[in-house]
């Protein structure tokens, strides 16, 4: 008997700078931290910020002789569709979830995975430079004007995925629209971002879900490729790395991904809340 297909996230948005192959790093190892099994594909071979961050993890773990746990990982450099797909299908093959990370930019690739995701996630800061990556609001009263071309195809793909669900045995397509950096927005120009958000999830069926703010430890967590979940290996915190870890884990649990009956949630249970100073 064939094992089932592994469960694919995809973390897409045509603007760069949005968080998403940080989010997709901590994402993957929270997941193997659970006993799942994962995949990853970087679809961005120029960047390679997935790779690079998962590729400096497999160098500390031999450095240290760190006992981490650790995604599968490549990077995508065809030049086809067929050949994306013999990727997924040979990388994918006995893993639980399929990760891919994709450009900052319009890529025939990055939209052939997003249309076919399983959990689509796309992380945006809160600003209405980026909201206009899915909707159009009206200059006077921000109210959505129309939807975007990726919010449209992301329609298209899930009312054609709705139709063949049943067949497929497959899940109807969850898409996470992942809010970014929000403490660093206006307190008027949040609402009005609030409320569109909240106005064009309901035409187009996406959840909205609270991400990363921003913080140094992202970035510096990057040459050893660790993430916030890796405790006894990051040295000294201080409270405001113990509210990103929080941060990170109440996103994952956000995403509300199916796990495997082998994994065990406890692993990356949320710790007792704490105020940042």
């Amino acid at each position: 008997m064939s094992s089932p297909a592994p469960h694919r996230i995809v973390f897409a948005n045509e603007k760069g700078g949005t968080g998403k192959s940080t989010t997709a790093v901590h994402v993957a190892i929270a997941l193997v931290y659970q006993g799942a099994k994962v995949a990853a594909i970087d679809l961005d071979p120029r960047q390679r910020t997935l790779h690079r961050y998962l590729e400096n993890r497999a160098e500390t773990i031999a450095r240290r002789a760190a006992d981490l746990p650790q995604a599968t990982f490549e990077v995508f450099n065809g030049s086809t569709i067929a050949e994306l797909d013999a990727m997924c299908a040979e990388l994918g093959a006995g893993h639980d979830f399929l990760i891919f990370d994709t450009p900052g930019r319009d890529d025939e690739f990055a939209r052939h995975v997003a249309t076919g995701a399983d959990t689509l996630v796309t992380p945006l800061n809160d600003s209405f430079v980026d909201f206009d990556l899915i909707g159009q609001v009206d200059a006077e009263t921000f109210k959505v004007r129309r939807l975007s071309f990726y919010a449209e195809l992301i329609w298209e793909a899930r009312k054609k995925r709705a139709m063949t669900t049943i067949k497929e045995a497959r899940r109807e397509m969850d898409w996470v629209v992942v809010r970014n950096r929000t403490q660093h927005v206006e307190a008027r120009n949040m609402r009005r971002i609030d409320n569109a958000l909240t106005e064009l999830s309901r035409r187009v069926g996406f959840r909205i879900a609270n991400g990363l703010s921003e913080r140094v430890i992202y970035r510096e967590l990057f040459p050893s490729g660790l993430t916030l979940l890796d405790k006894g290996h990051l040295g000294e915190l201080g409270t405001s790395h113990l509210v990103a870890r929080q941060e990170m884990r109440a996103l994952i649990a956000g995403l509300k991904l199916p796990m495997p009956s082998h994994a065990t949630p406890a692993a990356v249970a949320a710790e007792p809340a704490l105020a940042e100073r």
